[in-house]
């Protein structure tokens, strides 16, 4: 979650657009909760249809010749694709698109998720203790992503190509399977009871990359970090080093850019590990 964005006219714009869309959609916000992303490119904030049922109404905005694609699509792909997940993924209600002055704005009203995420950073700075049960869940809703069929690219091979060499110091790790991945798969993202949330992403990876990206935030926490690997034994086994590679070179990356610092040492020593192997 991210603070307001400093420019007073592209909150007051999304505040705006954000109203007028509840409007279309005959749905009523409720005061706190407002979730902001990065820059104010996303507003979101718990609401109710009009017959009462709680929901989350998220404004995104972008250029309108950039309002297309992977991200622009991600939900409602998602929903297509896997529905409601078992009950694991928030169920998308309704699309309300709108353009204003150049700029696109997509209202994605969802079902509201009451439980708080397990982390309010990427990062998880705190210890866990969640039960097997939730493991279970997680692995097993994990699967199903996986074996979904999809022409949607969360990694590219040319990607892999250029950062794994630079930022891991390794040749790109042959892929030998390509599967379907939540992509963004961190703390943040994440519930109790599971729910799975922030679909933007979702595509093919290689296989292992939602669990190589959720132990590259556990980092700092060396149980919850054990926990991932025991969870999924593809971590650390040579199918999975393409997935590790690729994780690690992309939060190194960020790291180079000035963010994620606290995650620079463990990182270096992953990438040593993933040298070793």
């Amino acid at each position: 979650m991210y603070s307001p964005p400093p420019d007073p006219d592209t909150e007051q714009r999304m505040r705006t657009h954000h109203a007028r869309a509840a409007k279309a959609l005959d749905v009523q916000t409720e005061p706190g909760g407002e979730f902001w992303g990065w820059a104010g490119r996303t507003l979101g904030a718990p609401a109710r249809t009009a017959a009462g049922a709680p929901a989350w109404l998220r404004l995104v905005s972008a250029p309108e010749a950039k309002a297309s694609g992977k991200l622009w699509d991600g939900a409602m792909d998602a929903q297509h694709a896997f529905g409601d997940l078992d009950g694991h993924r928030p169920e998308l209600l309704a699309v309300h698109d709108a353009v204003d002055d150049g700029t696109a704005y997509r209202a994605e009203l969802s079902a509201r998720v009451d439980q708080p995420v397990l982390s309010g950073d990427p990062i998880l700075q705190h210890d866990l203790q969640l039960p097997g049960s939730w493991w279970a869940d997680l692995t097993k809703t994990l699967e199903k992503v996986s074996a979904t069929v999809t022409d949607r690219v969360a990694v590219r091979q040319q990607y892999m190509n250029r950062a794994i060499p630079e930022f891991v110091g390794i040749p790109a790790p042959a892929v030998t399977c390509w599967t379907t991945a939540h992509a963004d798969l961190h703390w943040a993202n994440l519930t109790e009871p599971l729910r799975l949330l922030d679909w933007e992403g979702w595509g093919q990876a290689p296989e292992g990359f939602d669990a190589a990206m959720l132990y590259a935030y556990s980092l700092r926490q060396e149980d919850v970090a054990t926990r991932v690997r025991d969870a999924f034994p593809i971590l650390g086994s040579p199918a999975g080093l393409a997935a590790e590679a690729t994780v690690c070179a992309q939060l190194l990356q960020t790291v180079a850019r000035g963010d994620n610092l606290v995650l620079e040492g463990p990182l270096r020593n992953w990438a040593e590990e993933l040298r070793r192997r």
